[in-house]
C-alpha cells in the first residue's frame, strides 16, 4: 500500500509543482483536474500497477484523493490475483 501511495504521489507531483498534495486533498474540488489529465491518470494507473479499467471503475469517487485511488487500486490489484 505505501508502495502503491508513493508512486501515485510522484506521478501527480509532476502536474502540481506549485502544492504539495496531502492524501485527503480532494484534486477536484481544488480545481486541478480537467479531462486530459483524469485520461492520463487512468492510463498511468492501468500500466504502473497493472489493473484494468472497467466502465464502472471511472467513478469521480475512486480518483479524488491519493488515499481514495490508493484504495481503489489495491482493490483492483486484490481482484486481479484471486
Amino acid at each position: 500500500m505505501e508502495q502503491s501511495k508513493e508512486k501515485i504521489k510522484i506521478f501527480l507531483s509532476r502536474f502540481f509543482k506549485s502544492r504539495e498534495l496531502q492524501d485527503e486533498d480532494d484534486i477536484f474540488a481544488l480545481g486541478f483536474v480537467n479531462s486530459l489529465f483524469a485520461m492520463q491518470l487512468v492510463m498511468f494507473l492501468e500500466k504502473e500497477f497493472n489493473i484494468v479499467m472497467e466502465p464502472g471503475d471511472l467513478d469521480i469517487d475512486h480518483f479524488r484523493t491519493i488515499k481514495a485511488i490508493v484504495n481503489f487500486v489495491d482493490s483492483k490489484a486484490d481482484v486481479n490475483v484471486t
